[in-house]
């Protein structure tokens, strides 16, 4: 596991702030970075049932989507908390009530269709019989545009405490549809001291965000594919193009891409379906930076047997990705004249791959040298050397570098590691020994480097940057 995404729609701050003390002991104990990613909730239409009474629906029964949340729900009534869902919608609409499964498992969501708007009542005919289990339900109306904004006031509220306090190294933005959303977001966190350095990503989950794809990728620092609410805008179908296509333009933009809902039947089983292990592999194979595990690991029934399955299917993977092929399209991509930085990061894959160096160690202040390097997808771990930059503001010095450090775990294959502060990644002399020398024994206890092993540097001396090859002896 390399990010802890702490979703907000569940529980509220001091539950997610329990398990975030757990994280941070068990990054102590274990000695591995671990970044923390919050996850908004934004315009997600739910259905409150105080109660927690499981509900029964029956197929072809009809059933009312009301907005009065003092009505108990029930098989006749699903309150919701939404009053502008009668204007949105009209007959004939696809409406989905589940809790987060749409898919696969269809004994835990409904599909309903909308027979007659009443006022403000939406009245639909259930097309399956389902039991609702719980306490809140996702409802999802497909392909209807829902008018509340992408930060709502409650998200702002618990970036602005939670993640403030936290010093969140990623945000999820869920429901981004359009280039905006991000910029507002960007605007808030500006504003709110170390979270200017927070990453941005922005979670598409329906039409209107594949719409605006392009606009939203420059803006945004990564991407997340919810394709459990995708899966359900689309038909079935369209569902592996959009992956395969949105998967294309993050890795030639070099931005992260992670994909969602892998292995859903792993909540209750000990072991994925032949469908879902295939699924992992192709969203490797289709150049997906992570895999984002939800249901799984938070009220599965398996979690650590599932983070090992899917990290066993990635490796094997990853071993058979052609990046001969990806090199290529990617060099062709980005086309001629390259800039300085890009042109530096494909001359040292290029060179790695060529002698066969174990690996590429990558000395960078920003971690934006590293990313390059690992957008070109070597063969061979990157040890992102991220050497702390000293601030100050008059009263204290302090160091930045950390945020740098954790937010590269997203990246594929892109290992980092904190350098002493005395060492600056700017050298004066060709030599940076003594940092090469941690970066080193750091390959070695990981296993990546043995002796007599070739290994591409690529650090900045003075104004220039440079590729050196180095040969270990012992």
């Amino acid at each position: 596991m390399s990010v802890a995404r702490f979703d907000f729609s569940w529980g509220d701050a001091d539950y997610h702030q329990e398990t975030l003390d757990n994280l941070k002991v068990a990054v102590r104990s274990t000695k591995k970075l671990c970044a923390v990613m919050l996850d908004t909730v934004g315009p997600e239409l739910q259905v409150i049932n105080k109660s927690e009474k499981a509900i029964t629906l029956k197929a072809d029964g009809l059933v009312t989507l009301t907005p009065n949340q003092d009505q108990e729900a029930s098989s006749e009534v699903l309150p919701i908390n939404f009053n502008g869902l009668a204007k949105a919608v009209k007959k004939g609409d696809t409406i989905f009530v589940g809790q987060y499964l749409f898919t696969g498992s269809e004994t835990t969501s409904v599909w309903l269709e909308v027979d007659e708007v009443k006022g403000d009542d939406v009245i639909c005919l259930s097309r399956n019989a389902a039991t609702l289990a719980g306490s809140l339900f996702t409802l999802h109306s497909s392909q209807v545009h829902i008018d509340l904004p992408t930060l709502t006031e409650k998200d702002k509220e618990v970036i602005s405490t939670w993640g403030v306090q936290n010093k969140i190294d990623f945000l999820s933005l869920s429901y981004c549809r359009h280039a905006e959303d991000v910029r507002q977001t960007r605007e808030m966190l500006k504003k709110l001291g170390d979270l200017s350095q927070t990453q941005i990503f922005a979670k598409i989950e329906n039409v209107e965000g594949l719409t605006h794809f392009d606009e939203i990728l420059q803006e945004a620092d990564g991407i997340i594919l919810s394709r459990g609410n995708l899966g359900i805008d689309l038909p079935p179908e369209k569902v592996f193009l959009f992956q395969k296509a949105a998967l294309y333009k993050c890795n030639m933009a070099g931005k992260p891409a992670v994909l969602t809902r892998v292995v859903d039947s792993m909540t209750d089983n000990l072991r994925p379906t032949r469908a879902e292990a295939t699924d992992v592999a192709n969203a490797v194979l289709d150049g997906s930076d992570a895999i984002l595990l939800g249901a799984e690991t938070l009220r599965g029934l398996y979690p650590v047997e599932t983070i090992s399955t899917v990290g066993r299917i990635c490796a094997e993977a990853e071993k058979v990705f052609n990046q001969d092929l990806y090199f290529k399209k990617t060099v062709k991509y980005v086309g001629e004249p390259m800039t300085h930085l890009e042109s530096i990061a494909s001359s040292a894959v290029r060179a790695a791959i060529k002698v066969k160096a174990s690996v590429i160690i990558c000395f960078t202040s920003s971690g934006r040298a590293a990313r390059l390097i690992a957008k070109y997808r070597p063969t061979m771990p990157v040890i992102s050397v991220v050497i702390p930059r000293v601030k100050t503001n008059q009263l204290k010095w302090s160091f930045s570098g950390a945020f740098e450090a954790r937010q590269s775990l997203i990246v594929r294959g892109l290992f980092p590691m904190l350098a002493d502060p005395r060492h600056p990644a700017e050298s004066t002399s060709a030599t940076n020994e003594s940092v090469l020398k941690v970066a080193l024994d750091h390959g070695k206890h990981a296993g990546v480097i043995k002796s007599h092993d070739r290994v591409v540097v690529c650090q900045k001396v003075g104004d220039a940057s440079v590729v050196k090859i180095i040969e270990l002896e012992d």
